[in-house]
């Protein structure tokens, strides 16, 4: 999609621990691509659901989400009522919200979580964390590379979604 390397291909990000360079990376690469897949994506189309796959919309909330449910998990944290509530919503169509609004959105979210890494003390990483309401067991390092593996998973996933879409409309 841009003619500049990948991320991970430009060097170390200044500011971020070495052995953290890989989850920053990651969602550094997600955000730039994100933004230059959704830029002029119609807003009409955001919550369209082709062949029954989750709408672009949802893709948009759901990496937020999941972003800031690790990052509170991260810093051994449980999730509050707005967060569970947030989590109940992603997949649901809300016409109030455009595409510019959730790339925005989703910026703010990937800022504030990369600030958290940025924050992580290396020696943290296997420290033991509890996961959702069954307090599954996972680490700090578990927990970020998780919320950058997801990011690129849901980035596939709404490619696909959008490029279909595109070609449809």
């Amino acid at each position: 999609m841009s003619t500049q390397h990948e991320v991970w291909l430009r060097g170390s990000i200044a500011g971020y621990p070495l052995l953290l360079q890989p989850v920053v990376h990651a969602l550094l690469q997600a955000q730039e691509e994100i933004h230059l897949l959704m830029k002029d994506f119609p807003s009409e189309l955001l919550w369209e659901r082709p062949a029954e796959m989750a709408s672009p919309g949802f893709h948009l909330q759901h990496i937020s989400g999941v972003l800031d449910r690790m990052a509170t998990y991260a810093q051994a944290g449980s999730l509050n009522k707005e967060q569970f509530d947030f989590l109940k919503m992603e997949a649901e169509a809300n016409l109030k919200l455009t595409t510019d609004i959730l790339v925005k959105n989703l910026a703010n979210q990937i800022k504030a979580f990369l600030t958290l890494v940025s924050q992580i003390d290396p020696s943290s990483l296997t420290d033991f964390r509890e996961v959702g309401r069954a307090q599954l067991p996972s680490t700090v390092g578990g927990l970020l590379f998780h919320a950058a593996e997801h990011t690129q998973r849901h980035f596939g996933q709404l490619l696909v979604t959008v490029k279909v879409l595109q070609w449809t409309d």
